[in-house]
């Protein structure tokens, strides 16, 4: 048997310091301040360090890690430390709740903890959940970075230069899912799915060494030392990342000299919004990558002004397959937009160099093998499945829901997104909604992004939600609408829906849609604040309308 070669992301930093010493690998921007600036010789000297101080609690090639420190330098030197050493990190959305977060825990069975103060607190507090651990590492604000640096003055950071060898195959890091529509799973990422995502961003989006990045998921900052690209951290709170103030993300851009940036539909349109309002410009910024949920064409609009030199991007994918496929703002506007708002669904373009996709007729439960399938038609909608070299294999020591989202196909595998979706003639891929949040009724399938397209025009809809209702244990589609403005409701409630069901009335597949709700905000995801939970805000309603 052929052995696996070798790979290893943390490499690429000693490479970049050999090209660059001196060039800026991480920014830290205070609102007003100054920023604190780490050059590549830096990252690449203190995460060497870091080794040297990790393997003094018995942290090794092999151990997971549960890694609970603060967007920033800290979380950058410590992930690179661990995958120079060959240990995993295991990476959980803050955001999700105690309770979720405990039972990831528990699941994962961790080696150590790695952490600020209260996350240690937290683990002491839950004794039986983190039973696992064998070492706690204390991050404290400063006083780590010290820590660091002795072990500089000492020079025993030399120690720590290494890169292991790992292979391709071995493990990297365990990434948790969201959990917006289910519980929350531990994806396994293999160093060479890393490796991978590296050269297809870089040659998809054309980012060249030297470009500046604000990441608003820190995961994304894991790239860039091997892009070569410096991480502007961000001034926002991971676990309510909507809750961002726009003067900061707008102030660290034109500060920095941000060339290109990630974040979430959500977040973007409030800066948006702030610029609109300022006739800010940013036009330093070559792109925005928005993803994590359906971006909305008024969105990508408000953008063709603010950004006079770059392209807003929207690329498709999920924690276990990313990235999938792409489309730019000026292809959705020019064309894709209509199609949206007439009820076809959200293009997401064509997939990425190496990665195939493919609509298979949907099945409930397993599919062992990809000979079972059935492949639908072009322009017919069925389940979106996918492979490639950065597509995951499996969730940690969770064999039944691998099995459910796995397709085994000779020594490869496809997964199963979850989505519901189809191609067109030209061959870009069209998502209809997740799988799980479609509403049958009447013989009927009614898929959320299909029909939301068609009330989103609306001049007061800030976004809307197909729900499943349940009227006398009869399952009726329904629609929840936040509007822009709550007065809106207030002094116009009947205007307002006698308009929405006359946008309803215009197309065969929303003529169902009777019952209309309005709500102040819908219930989000915690990661991007974007995805809607739908199946949460029917049973909501679902028992407010039984209740009358």
């Amino acid at each position: 048997m052929e052995t696996p070669s070798l790979a290893n992301v943390a490499r690429y930093l000693p490479e970049q310091v050999e090209r660059m010493p001196d060039a800026k690998a991480v920014q830290v921007p205070i609102f007003g301040g100054d920023c604190a600036n780490y050059s590549f010789q830096d990252l690449n000297t203190l995460s060497s360090a870091a080794v040297v101080y990790l393997k003094q609690y018995g942290i090794i090639q092999g151990t997971t890690v549960l890694l609970m420190v603060k967007p920033g330098f800290d979380l950058i030197c410590l992930t690179f430390a661990l995958f120079r050493m060959g240990a995993v990190p295991v990476v959980i959305d803050p955001g999700m709740g105690v309770r979720a977060f405990l039972s990831c825990v528990e699941r994962v069975k961790p080696d150590a903890l790695v952490g600020i103060p209260l996350a240690l607190r937290l683990s002491q507090l839950f004794p039986k959940v983190f039973g696992s651990l064998r070492a706690r590492v204390c991050v404290r604000k400063n006083a780590f970075l010290e820590e660091l640096r002795r072990v500089v003055a000492q020079g025993v950071h030399r120690e720590g230069a290494y890169v292991e060898e790992t292979r391709t195959s071995d493990l990297a890091a365990i990434l948790f899912t969201s959990g917006s529509t289910g519980p929350p799973k531990g994806v396994c990422y293999e160093h060479g799915m890393f490796e991978v995502q590296v050269g297809l961003i870089r040659d998809a989006y054309k980012i060249a060494p030297g470009e500046v990045d604000l990441p608003m998921l820190p995961i994304f900052s894991l790239f860039n030392p091997a892009l070569g690209v410096t991480t502007v951290v961000p001034q926002i709170n991971p676990s309510r990342p909507v809750n961002v103030n726009p003067r900061f993300i707008v102030d660290a851009i034109e500060r920095c000299g941000v060339t290109t940036t990630f974040g979430s539909p959500a977040i973007w349109a409030k800066v948006g919004r702030y610029c609109k309002k300022h006739g800010i410009v940013l036009s330093g910024l070559k792109r925005i990558l928005m993803a994590g949920a359906p971006v909305l064409p008024q969105v990508l609009e408000m953008f063709e002004s603010i950004l006079p030199n770059g392209v807003v991007h929207t690329p498709y994918g999920a924690t276990e397959a990313l990235p999938v496929s792409t489309i730019n703002s000026k292809k959705v506007l020019h064309d894709a937009r209509a199609l949206n708002e007439s009820g076809c669904g959200t293009c997401v373009g064509k997939g990425f160099p190496g990665v195939s996709v493919k609509i298979i007729q949907p099945v409930n439960g397993e599919i062992e093998f990809m000979g079972n399938v059935e492949e639908v038609s072009c322009g017919d909608v069925g389940e979106i499945v996918v492979r490639g070299p950065s597509v995951t294999r499996a969730y940690y020591q969770e064999p039944e829901k691998t099995r459910l989202a796995k397709i085994s196909d000779g020594d490869a595998f496809w997964h199963r997104m979850g989505d519901l979706g189809y191609k067109d003639a030209q061959g870009r891929l069209f998502f209809c909604g997740r799988k799980a949040e479609c509403v049958v009724s009447g013989g009927q399938l009614f898929y959320p992004d299909c029909c939301e397209g068609v009330f989103n025009v609306h001049r007061w809809v800030c976004r809307s939600a197909l729900i499943s209702l349940n009227l006398d244990s009869k399952i009726v589609p329904a629609l929840v609408v936040e509007p822009k403005h709550w007065k809106h409701v207030i002094l116009s409630r009947r205007c307002f829906l006698h308009e929405l069901r006359a946008l309803g009335a215009q197309y065969e597949h929303t003529q169902a849609i009777e019952h209309i709700f309005f709500q102040r905000r819908l219930p989000v995801d915690v990661r991007h604040n974007a995805k809607i939970h739908r199946i949460a805000l029917g049973r909501r309603w679902s028992r407010k309308m039984g209740a009358q």
